[in-house]
C-alpha cells in the first residue's frame, strides 16, 4: 500500500513515536488491569454487598458482553467524529464508569455500571488502535506496537497483585477508583498529542447490521462465558451457539447488500489481514488461556500464596520488555510468516513445558521459562496485530480495526472458556491436582501449534513494507560453456 504523499506528525516530532503508543497502551493496560484485579476481589466484593460469590461472575461476564456488543460501532463513530474525540471520551467514559462501580452499594447498580465501563473499554482499544495505524507510516508501524505493547501487558500480569493488594488492605472499591487517575491523565494527553482523524464523508449507520451482529455477538460470547463461569444451566448455554452462528449467516447475507456495513466482512479477502485476524484469532485462544491458567497453578497446585504467584507471572512482562530490543530487527530479518510459523510453534513448546513444572521446581526456573513464555507471547502478539493491518487501505483501517477488535475479543473469550473447561473436564468431580493442569497445559499447547499450518499461506513479502524483510533473490543461473 503506498503511502506517497502523506504526512505524520510522528515523523516531524520525535517524542510523538514514543509518546502516542505509549498514551494508547495506556488504554489497553487501564483494560487488563481491571479485568484481572476484579477477578481477586470477587470474594470481597460478594462479602459487602451480601451475595452470593458465584452471583459475582455477572461483574465480568457483564463487561465482556457489553464489549461484543459495541466494539463492531467504534469503527463508525470513529468516522463521524473524529478519532481524538472518540478516543478521549471512551477513555473518561471507562474511568468514569470505574468510579460509580467504585460507589455502586447493590449489585445490580454494580451491573449497570459494567455495562457503562464496557461501552468505554469498547471504544477505546480499537479506536486507539486506529489512532496509531494513522499515525506513523508503515515502516515505523512495528516500533510503534512495540510501545504499544509494554503497557499492555503490564496491565494483566500486575493485576492480581495490585488486587489484591488493594483487597486486602484497603477495599475492593479501590480497584476501580484507581482507573480514575489514569483515565484523566491518558484522556489529556490524548487531547493534547493526538490528531482527530476523521472520515471526510461518514457513511450512514448501518442499524439494522449492529442490531443482527450485535445481538449474534452477545449470545457467542454469552456461550464462551458460560463454559467456563456457568450463569444458566449448560443445556441452555449450548443452544446459544447454534442461534450465534444462524444469526451471523443473516448478518452475511445482509452484509453483502449493505454499501456499509456495520462489521465489513469483505476485508476478509485481503490476504494479510485475513490470516493475521482469523488464524491469529485461533492462536490467540491458546495464547489467552495459559495467562488465565499460571495463577491457578501456581496457587491450587503448588500451595503458593497470590503475591508469591503474582511475582512470578510478573516475569512474562520482563520478557515483553525483553522482546522490545529485537523484534524490529526479527522481523526485518525474518519477516512475518517465518516469526510467526515459529512463534506459534514456540508457544506451544512453552506451554507444554509448563506441564513439567512441580509444587519441588525452584523458583528460579518457573520465573525464567514463565519469562520465555512472556517474550515469545509478545513478539506473537506483535507480528498479529502488525501484519493484520499492513495491507488494508488507508480509507478501510477504521472498519478493519472493529472487525479485528471484535475477533480478538472472541478470542480471548475463549481461550480463558477452553482453559477452564479443559481443567474442569480433567478434574471431573474430584478436587483440582498439579496433575490435572499438566494434562489441560499439553492440551493448549495444540491450539497455536495448529495454528502455525495456517500461517505458512504467508510468502516471504507478505507485509513486507512494514517489517523491511524482503526475501533474497535466487543466484543467477551461470551459462554454460559453449560446447
Amino acid at each position: 500500500m503506498s503511502e506517497a504523499g502523506a504526512t505524520f506528525a510522528t515523523t516531524a516530532e520525535p517524542r510523538l513515536r514514543i509518546l502516542i503508543p505509549l498514551i494508547v497502551g495506556c488504554a489497553f493496560f487501564m483494560e487488563g488491569l481491571d479485568s484481572t484485579m476484579i477477578a481477586v476481589s470477587i470474594p470481597a466484593m460478594a462479602r459487602s454487598l451480601g451475595e452470593n460469590p458465584l452471583r459475582l461472575n455477572l461483574v465480568i461476564t457483564t463487561y465482556l458482553l457489553s464489549l461484543a456488543v459495541f466494539i463492531p460501532v467504534s469503527g463508525w463513530i470513529a468516522d463521524r467524529y473524529g478519532t481524538q474525540r472518540v478516543f478521549c471520551a471512551a477513555v473518561l467514559i471507562f474511568a468514569g464508569g470505574s468510579a460509580l462501580c467504585g460507589l455502586a452499594d447493590s449489585l445490580p447498580m454494580l451491573i449497570a455500571m459494567r455495562v457503562v465501563q464496557g461501552f468505554g473499554g469498547a471504544m477505546m482499544t480499537p479506536v486507539g488502535r486506529l489512532i496509531l495505524l494513522r499515525s506513523f507510516p508503515r515502516a515505523s508501524l512495528v516500533s510503534a506496537m512495540n510501545w504499544m505493547t509494554i503497557p499492555a501487558m503490564i496491565g494483566p500480569t500486575v493485576g492480581p497483585i495490585v488486587g489484591g493488594f488493594l483487597t486486602s488492605y484497603a477495599s475492593w472499591r479501590w480497584i476501580f477508583y484507581l482507573n480514575i487517575p489514569i483515565g484523566v491523565i491518558g484522556g489529556i494527553l490524548a487531547l493534547l498529542l493526538f490528531e482527530n482523524f476523521r472520515a471526510p464523508a461518514p457513511t450512514r449507520f448501518d442499524i439494522v447490521g449492529f442490531v443482527i451482529a450485535g445481538v449474534g455477538l452477545f449470545l457467542f460470547e454469552f456461550g464462551i462465558e458460560n463454559l467456563g463461569r456457568p450463569i444458566i444451566p449448560s443445556v441452555i448455554g449450548y443452544v446459544m451457539f447454534p442461534l450465534a452462528l444462524l444469526l451471523w449467516f443473516v448478518y452475511r447475507r445482509h452484509a453483502r447488500h449493505t454499501p456499509s456495513p456495520v462489521l465489513d466482512l469483505s476485508l476478509l479477502r485481503i490476504k494479510t489481514f485475513n490470516i493475521g485476524t482469523i488464524n491469529g484469532g485461533f492462536c490467540r485462544m491458546g495464547l489467552d488461556a495459559t495467562p488465565f491458567l499460571l495463577p491457578l497453578l501456581f496457587q491450587v497446585g503448588f500451595g503458593l500464596t497470590p503475591m508469591q504467584a503474582g511475582t512470578l507471572t510478573f516475569s512474562s512482562t520482563l520478557g515483553a520488555m525483553l522482546v522490545r530490543g529485537f523484534s524490529k530487527t526479527l522481523l526485518r530479518v525474518a519477516g512475518f510468516r517465518k516469526t510467526l510459523v515459529s512463534g506459534a510453534i514456540a508457544a506451544a513448546g512453552v506451554s507444554a513445558s509448563f506441564a513439567c513444572l512441580g509444587s519441588d521446581t525452584p523458583h528460579w526456573i518457573i520465573f525464567t521459562v514463565v519469562l520465555v513464555s512472556g517474550c515469545i507471547r509478545s513478539m506473537q502478539y506483535l507480528a498479529l496485530n502488525t501484519i493484520s493491518y499492513a495491507d488494508v487501505p488507508s480509507a478501510l483501517l477504521s472498519r478493519s480495526t472493529s472487525v479485528g477488535g471484535v475477533v480478538q475479543q472472541l478470542a480471548r473469550g475463549f481461550g480463558v472458556a477452553i482453559g477452564a473447561a479443559l481443567l474442569a473436564i480433567v478434574a471431573g468431580s474430584e478436587r483440582v491436582t498439579t496433575g490435572d493442569f499438566r494434562v489441560a497445559f499439553l492440551l493448549i499447547a495444540l491450539i497455536p501449534l495448529l495454528s502455525a499450518w495456517g500461517f505458512r499461506g504467508l510468502t516471504e513479502e507478505d507485509g513486507s513494507e512494514v517489517s523491511g524483510h524482503h526475501a533474497a533473490e535466487p543466484a543467477p543461473v551461470k551459462a554454460g560453456k559453449p560446447g
